[in-house]
């Protein structure tokens, strides 16, 4: 079993974070990992990407072509990504920052409002816990107690008191995911 992701948005949304917890859970679950950050000199406000791969065996070349599935969080990464991503793939789209729908039919898309549940907790940096989960929800690589697990062992002493809003997080965003599955099948 490989999976590999993209995880795409502006500097400052926790697109490398994202990216770097997952990496994390993956490898305290006794998985391979590679996990590659990407970002412009800009870093706040620029362009911000990271790819991971997480597999049962050994992993041949970290280069990620067509991702299982990608978390795009602004237009400019859905334009980008989308056409990357395996026909069946996951696609999480960040609602709240993209005015379009998909081009392609044959992936599952979720569109989810991540900024607008994000607020909802109080903290607008959580947008990228919302959208981890509804991808989780949609192909379990990790489950997401592996995540949380994966916070509370390399969140940083001065972020610790985060912990239970990530959490909320991550499970706001599967659940809008499931939902969206359950609607989808009515």
């Amino acid at each position: 079993m490989q999976t590999e992701i993209i995880i795409a948005g502006f500097g400052g949304q926790g697109v490398i974070f994202a990216g770097q917890v997952l990496a994390y859970a993956a490898m305290d679950n006794d998985l391979e990992v590679t996990w590659i950050p990407s970002y412009g000199p800009e870093m706040r406000g620029g362009t911000a990407n990271c790819t991971i791969i997480v597999s049962s065996e050994t992993i041949g070349s970290p280069l990620v072509l067509n991702p299982t599935a990608a978390i795009v969080l602004n237009l400019p990464s859905l334009d980008k990504y989308e056409p990357l991503v395996q026909p069946g793939g996951v696609l999480v789209a960040n609602s709240s920052l993209i005015n379009r729908g998909t081009v392609r039919d044959d992936v599952d898309a979720i569109f989810i409002p991540a900024n607008e549940i994000a607020e909802s907790l109080g903290n607008k940096r959580l947008t990228n816990m919302v959208a981890t989960g509804a991808m989780l929800a949609r192909l379990p690589v990790l489950p997401i107690e592996a995540i949380e697990k994966a916070l509370e062992d390399h969140l940083p002493k001065r972020h610790q008191h985060l912990l239970q809003v990530n959490f909320r997080a991550l499970r706001m965003g599967a659940e809008f995911a499931r939902e969206m599955t359950r609607v989808k099948s009515l």
